[in-house]
C-alpha cells in the first residue's frame, strides 16, 4: 500500500499575469506505516505538495494515486480512497465547522455511510483516543475551546474515519509546551499501535529529527533531499545552510562534544538521549 506522486507539477492561476509553478516534476512514493516529515521555508511548496497527496489539489501534469486509484477520478473508487488519507490544518479553527464537538467528530463517519450507532462508538473511541472526557467536551461548542484542545478535536475528526494516512500541517504550530506534547503523543500512538502513516509539515527541525524516520526537504518547487533525519542532518548540512535550512541544536551540540573527544553515537535526535549518553560515557548516573 503507498500514495504515489508521478512526475507532478502544479500551477497557481495558470494563463494569468499571477502564474506560479508551486511542484515541479515531483515523483514520490510514501508507504503505509512511514512517519515523514517535510520541511522547508514559507513558499517552499511543502503545502501544495501535501495537498496533491490527499487529493485536494489536483496536478497541473502527472498522476497522484493512493493503491494505484488517481485521486483526481470522480468515481466511488476515487472517493473512498480519497477518504482513506486524513487532514490537519495549521489552524483548527479553519477546519471545525459544527456547533457541538460530538457534531463536528461525527461528521466523517456519517459521510461513510455509518449509522447512528456505529457513528456513536467512533465519536466516542476518538474523543477517548485523544484524550476529551466526552461527558465533558461533547456538547461544547469547539469554538470554546483552547487553541491545543481544538486541534485534539481537529484530530479526533480525523482518527474517527479510520485513515490509513495522517497528513499534520505544522502540527506543533501556537501551541503551549504542555499541548504541544500532548497532540505528539497522540499522533505518536496513531503512528505506533494502529500503524497510521504519518505526513508532518512542520518548520521545525527539531520535531523533524525526534519523530520521523524520514525527512524530505522542499525547495523552489523541488524534493532536493529526501532521507533518514540522522543522516541528513550529519551528510546533507552544507546543502541545508545553502537553502537556508539550519540543523537542530542538539546536532551542533552533540558535534561540539565529539570535537572535544566525546564519543558518541551518531543516531542522537533529542536532548534527553543525548544527556543520558553524556552521563553513560562519564559515568554518571
Amino acid at each position: 500500500m503507498s500514495m504515489k506522486l508521478e512526475h507532478v507539477s502544479y500551477t497557481y492561476m495558470p494563463g494569468t499575469p499571477y502564474e506560479k509553478e508551486a511542484l515541479k516534476d515531483i515523483s514520490l512514493e510514501i508507504k503505509k506505516g512511514e512517519f515523514v516529515a517535510v520541511i522547508g521555508h514559507t513558499g517552499s511548496g511543502k503545502s501544495t505538495l501535501v495537498q496533491n497527496l490527499n487529493g485536494l489539489l489536483h496536478p497541473t501534469k502527472g498522476n497522484a494515486s493512493l493503491d494505484g486509484v488517481d485521486l483526481s477520478g470522480k468515481s466511488n473508487e476515487a472517493k473512498m480512497a480519497r477518504g482513506r488519507i486524513g487532514m490537519v490544518f495549521q489552524y483548527p479553527e479553519h477546519q471545525l465547522f459544527a456547533e457541538t464537538v460530538y457534531e463536528d467528530i461525527a461528521f466523517g463517519p456519517q459521510n461513510l455511510g455509518l449509522n447512528y450507532e456505529e457513528t456513536d462508538a467512533r465519536v466516542k473511541d476518538a474523543m477517548k483516543f485523544v484524550g476529551l472526557d466526552f461527558e465533558t467536551y461533547a456538547g461544547r461548542s469547539p469554538f470554546s475551546l483552547s487553541g491545543g484542545q481544538m486541534r485534539r478535536v481537529a484530530i479526533a475528526g480525523v482518527v474517527a474515519m479510520n485513515p490509513d494516512y495522517l497528513i499534520l500541517d505544522e502540527p506543533s504550530a501556537g501551541l503551549d509546551p504542555g499541548s504541544r506534547d500532548a497532540v505528539f503523543a497522540e499522533v505518536m500512538e496513531l503512528y505506533k499501535k494502529r500503524g497510521t502513516a504519518i505526513i508532518m509539515v512542520t518548520h521545525s527541525m527539531e520535531d523533524a529529527a525526534q519523530f520521523a524516520k524520514r525527512m524530505l526537504v522542499v525547495y523552489d518547487g523541488r524534493i532536493i533531499i529526501d532521507g533518514k533525519p540522522g543522516e541528513v542532518f550529519l551528510k546533507e548540512k552544507e546543502q541545508l545552510l545553502k537553502v537556508g535550512m539550519d540543523v537542530p541544536e542538539v546536532y551542533k551540540l552533540a558535534d561540539a562534544l565529539r570535537d572535544k573527544g566525546l564519543r558518541l553515537p551518531k543516531e542522537i535526535t533529542d536532548a534527553k538521549t543525548l544527556l543520558a549518553e553524556i552521563k553513560r560515557r562519564k559515568g554518571l548516573r
